[in-house]
């Protein structure tokens, strides 16, 4: 309480549940809290955050630019957990001597997420308004994320439209929706480049990512003294980072190597029992690698993850965004290999290499024997054997709808079945302790009648989880892998991801409102490290893209399982074409964004013009932007010229005075300069004047 109150927060103490406290905190005087909040404008227009300096008043800062709910819990948040060299309190959950401090959080307001989930409800498209309003509310970070979500569903539209006419007309692995979709991939990436630096002028956020904030776990190893500024830096070698950076190769190998060897075993074995074992029990047999991918992957993935973090905390980074950035990266590798992996392996070795591989999967029959009822049953097919050609198309209609709906299930509805569950769980125990004489006192026993409603929101609130919007992004990412990577399989996948990302911005929102507490509003200017995984999975579906069209362009059979039948240069020279036209269009969609204007770029514009405008003002008057009056040059007469002879003669003049009193006024130079064009006029042209 002592450390809230040194930096100007006022407290409140109540009973929580589960035997703990709920310290509710706010500004302790408008004053104080105006001057932290001028603190922080300054410190964004030191870092080319915001064009004009905040006005030096703090009354007359917000009344300029009114304070948004988000940015006062962003401050507010700041106050608490900032170090006090910086002055905060220091106060960092479950961390030293905050070891027992659970959680910070904003309270929700429950009346504008009604109204707010009631409004989605009833919309198609987000309007602009409506990304504001969330950024009012939640922050950048978030708003971020809801923005790149609506423009990709928007985006959708064409490609659902077009996907379903290939679907009805073309067919699957249709050379020309590859080709279309290609370009629309391409589009998108750059047109949400754009987009958000208009967002991050609309929102005045753009840049700030140069404000970084120090990672108290970050171990320097020498101090030195900035021959700028005279600072003392903490400073971690760049070598010794990077060579802690290269433990990320073997990493990404042992993730490959376990999870690919996992989900490669459950792929045999599943082929194995599709294609091969013919004995008892193989309507129920063949559920095995299901049920094992489900069961194994997520554990294996947990314990990568596990070491992904240890590994991120080894690198020492020095401040939390590169912390974020470096992690990201390490987790999309594991999402990559768990989420494209079984599809590469039907696509790249199951279609082309399928006869040579299944007579190899005898191996499987040792755990089968025991349910064949004859050898007959166990015999692979030397001969003869024909790949299923449905089976790339049906597992990509797994993982874009199936799993899509498996995954909704999962965020949206367990969360809500388990906390009911769990809720009736403590009220059964509470009352079956009531009836034993064991019960303690009741958490509300406390509470003032006015104030028992709201107590027990809160005790609520303290019981959700942290919502992290890193997790939603990297759906979005992944669901984008597959329409630029796969989609030439199934046309219809854009219309899928449509209808999932209607549902997904509004059952998001009431995750948000309802399942999690309030996130701390933080800022951002871009969606982070996921634009480049972006990027990369563009470049990559442009290479599996024009090899899928390649092998299955035999009506969209593929290869017979034989390698014989593939030109291994027809496709390699398919996949080098593809690439260098993903470049080019890409250099050509980048160039014509470049020449479009946006409003974004209109309002950067004007407050740059408002700074030079501000400045000339106050240095050189309200006229400074007026262009000066023209002179208009003396009469010549015969006075003038005998007063310049006189004063020429009382002082010593130069060649270079001379050459500049030979004509007094424009009028002289004008008559000058008429008379020598007439002197060099040919004669011709004087005759025909």
């Amino acid at each position: 309480m002592q450390a809230l109150a040194e930096v100007g927060l006022t407290t409140e103490v109540r009973n929580g549940d589960s035997c703990s406290l709920l310290v509710f905190v706010k500004a302790a005087a408008d004053k104080h809290f105006a001057h932290a909040i001028y603190r922080s404008r300054v410190k964004d227009w030191l870092y080319g955050v915001r064009a004009a300096e905040p006005i030096k008043e703090t009354e007359e800062t917000l009344s300029a630019q009114s304070l948004t709910e988000a940015e006062r819990f962003r401050i507010i948040h700041h106050l608490i957990v900032s170090p006090q060299e910086d002055g905060g309190a220091g106060i960092v959950p479950k961390e030293g001597r905050w070891k027992n401090v659970e959680s910070i959080f904003p309270l929700h307001d429950h009346s504008f997420n009604k109204e707010w989930i009631k409004k989605w409800s009833t919309m198609t498209f987000l309007k602009i308004e409506d990304l504001d309003q969330i950024r009012d509310r939640f922050g950048e970070k978030i708003a971020y994320y809801f923005a790149f979500t609506q423009s990709y569903f928007a985006f959708l539209v064409f490609p659902a439209a077009f996907g379903f006419a290939s679907w009805v007309l073309l067919g699957s692995f249709s050379p020309v929706y590859a080709v279309v979709n290609g370009i629309w991939c391409i589009t998108f990436v750059e047109y949400w480049k754009r987009q958000e630096v208009d967002l991050g002028v609309r929102w005045g956020v753009k840049g700030v990512a140069a404000i970084q904030e120090k990672r108290r776990e970050f171990k320097h190893e020498k101090e030195i003294k900035d021959p700028v500024t005279g600072e003392t830096l903490q400073v971690f070698p760049a070598t010794k980072r990077l060579a802690r950076q290269l433990l990320q190769v073997p990493f990404a190998i042992l993730a490959a190597t376990v999870l690919g060897t996992l989900i490669a075993t459950c792929f045999g074995i599943e082929i194995f029992l599709s294609e091969v074992y013919n004995g008892p029990g193989k309507s129920v047999l063949v559920f095995l690698p299901t049920g094992l991918l489900t069961t194994l992957v997520p554990t294996l993935t947990t314990m990568l993850t596990g070491v992904a973090t240890r590994l991120n905390e080894f690198e020492n980074w020095q401040t939390s965004e590169h912390y974020a950035a470096a992690l990201t990266q390490k987790i999309f590798v594991l999402n990559f290999i768990t989420s494209y992996l079984p599809i590469f392996l039907t696509a790249f070795v199951y279609v082309p290499f399928g006869s040579l591989i299944v007579p190899y999967l005898d191996i499987f029959s040792l755990t089968a024997r025991p349910f064949a009822q004859d050898e007959k049953q166990l015999q692979t097919p030397n001969t003869g054997f024909v790949i299923d050609p449905s089976r790339l198309r049906k597992q990509v209609i797994y993982f874009t709808v199936t799993a899509q709906i498996v995954n909704f299930g999962l965020e949206t509805i367990l969360p809500y079945v388990k906390r009911r569950g769990f809720s009736k769980y403590q009220e059964y125990k509470s009352g079956q302790a009531a009836k034993k004489g064991g019960a303690g006192p009741s958490v509300t026993i406390d509470d003032v009648p006015e104030e028992a409603e709201f107590l027990q929101r809160v005790r609520k609130e303290a019981e959700l989880d942290v919502y992290d919007v890193a997790t939603d992004l990297r759906e979005m990412v992944v669901q984008f892998g597959y329409l630029s990577l796969f989609s030439v399989v199934w046309p219809l996948t854009p219309v899928s991801f449509l209808v999932n990302n209607w549902v997904e911005l509004r059952s998001d929102a009431v995750k948000i409102c309802v399942e999690m507490q309030r996130p701390t509003p933080f800022r951002a200017d871009s969606i982070g490290p996921w634009l480049d995984s972006l990027e990369f999975l563009v470049w990559l579906g442009s290479i599996t893209t024009a090899a899928l069209a390649y092998l299955f362009s035999n009506d969209g059979l593929g290869p017979d399982g034989t390698p014989a039948t593939i030109k291994g240069w027809a496709l390699l020279l398919t996949i080098f074409f593809s690439e260098h036209i993903y470049l080019l269009v890409r250099w050509v969609v980048r160039l014509a964004i470049s020449k479009l204007d946006s409003p974004g770029m209109e309002k950067e514009r004007a407050e740059r013009f408002m700074v030079r405008k501000r400045y000339l003002q106050d240095n050189f008057g309200q006229n400074a932007l007026q262009a000066p009056a023209s002179h208009i040059g003396e009469k010549i007469t015969r006075a003038s010229l005998e007063e310049d002879a006189r004063q020429s003669s009382l002082r010593t003049t130069s060649p270079q005075d001379h050459f500049w009193s030979r004509q007094r006024s424009w009028e002289e130079s004008a008559k000058v300069g008429a008379n020598l064009i007439e002197k060099m006029a040919p004669k011709e042209s004087k005759k025909m004047q």
